[in-house]
């Protein structure tokens, strides 16, 4: 199966007709897509069984309440707002600079604007603009032509397999470029990444060109698991980084790019141009904090016990439908995140992942998604996390599950 087509950046979406389709319940009468839409996430979002529990489910009063009950305990119940990111943003800063083994940091309130300026300025210094990275990274797929419209840089590729580029390919590729953007993991092509020895060799090849390195890490907290490496050695590959936190960490927004003090103190300077200079965001700088605090240290166990529930997912497919019609991609996790590929429509597939829900409270798979342009006719894909609410999952209760599902999607 072609894996280059992947579900966009939103979780729990689909069409209001196809939620109907199976479910025939309240989202059946929903006026429009806006209505179903709400409709998933409560239905979703109220499973009393779920791999995973991502920041779009809840209610704000519920929300609000988990994070200060976190800041009492911490005690920064009585520590001052941020004006123009100091206090609690320079807090965030100096914490993350040192997880990553980085000189500074600077906060951004979203990664589509850090990696801008980090490149911007990478540009600037190099005296190219030419980017290399992969026509899967996520500049390329979910950014809406950002780096050539905004920040007038261009972009090369080394490769378009579904993979971070070999050495190979970034030592012999025939265009000059400034900067080597690494996405670590390549979450479209199924948050797949490298042996450490290829990673490095790739890091390597870019330095032999006179090319900084630069990895869109916003998932960067789940690879030392697959690399056997701490966090600060992974980043240490690199002369800039930048990280999410509510991708990994459960926060509500925000970025980091860490790097060199010069490269920090520019981009500093773009922040405020590019109008990221926000006058107050101690509540997602909290929340950010509170992500570093309690589910950093988790990530190894949710990689871990990702790995259980792909093998079982791969178990009960095949005793289902025999081998070669379904996918799990990778097959042995390289995060807490992974695909699954099955040979039905996204409508069909995206109903029966709500009626299951609704049927039996367990919430095994979200929205679906077609292949797009070049990919499988018949087939949809969607995406698998493994968090804090899937440690209490058997491999029996993934396999239970997968039936039902399929009994859904069947009948």
């Amino acid at each position: 199966m072609d894996t280059h087509q992947l579900p966009p950046e939103t979780p729990g979406e689909v069409t209001g007709e196809a939620t109907a389709e199976v479910s025939g319940g309240a989202a059946a009468e929903a006026p429009g897509e806006d209505a179903a839409r709400r409709y998933r996430t409560q239905v979703w979002g109220g499973a009393a069984r779920s791999l995973w529990r991502p920041p779009v489910d809840g209610t704000v009063g519920g929300r609000l309440r988990e994070l200060a009950d976190w800041v009492e305990a911490v005690e920064l119940a009585d520590a001052l707002p941020d004006v123009y990111g100091d206090g609690l943003v320079e807090v965030l800063e100096g914490r993350v600079a040192e997880e990553l083994g980085m000189e500074a940091a600077v906060f951004f309130p979203t990664g589509t604007m850090a990696q801008q300026v980090a490149l911007r300025c990478w540009a600037g210094r190099t005296g190219s603009p030419v980017v290399a990275l992969h026509p899967l990274a996520h500049p390329e797929v979910h950014e809406d032509d950002a780096f050539r419209t905004v920040s007038g840089l261009r972009t090369v590729h080394p490769t378009d397999a579904p993979r971070l580029p070999t050495a190979a390919e970034v030592r012999d590729h025939p265009e000059p470029f400034g900067t080597l953007m690494l996405e670590l993991p390549l979450r479209d092509a199924g948050f797949v990444l490298p042996s450490w020895e290829e990673l490095t060799a790739t890091v390597e090849a870019a330095r032999e060109r006179d090319a900084v390195v630069h990895f869109d890490g916003a998932r960067l907290w789940e690879c030392p698991t697959h690399f056997g490496r701490p966090l600060a050695e992974i980043a240490g590959l690199a002369d800039s980084v930048y990280v999410s936190f509510y991708k990994s960490l459960g926060g509500m927004s925000g970025a980091v790019l860490a790097g060199p003090e010069e490269l920090v103190a520019e981009a500093r300077v773009w922040l405020h141009r590019y109008g990221g200079q926000v006058f107050q965001q101690y509540p997602a700088a909290l929340s950010a904090l509170r992500g570093l605090d309690t589910e950093l240290p988790r990530l190894p166990s949710y990689v871990a016990h990702a790995r259980v529930v792909a093998g079982a997912l791969r178990e009960a497919l095949a005793e289902e439908g025999g081998p070669g019609w379904f996918r799990v991609h990778p097959e042995v996790p390289h995060t807490h995140q992974f695909q699954v590929w099955l040979p039905y429509g996204p409508d069909v597939l995206t109903a029966a992942s709500l009626a299951l829900t609704e049927r039996t409270g367990v919430c095994l798979f979200r929205r679906w998604f077609a292949p797009g342009a070049g990919g499988p006719p018949g087939t949809a894909s969607t995406e698998v996390t493994v968090a804090e609410a899937g440690l209490e999952w058997t491999a029996e209760d993934v396999r239970t599950a997968v039936r039902d599902f399929l009994a859904l999607v069947r009948g």
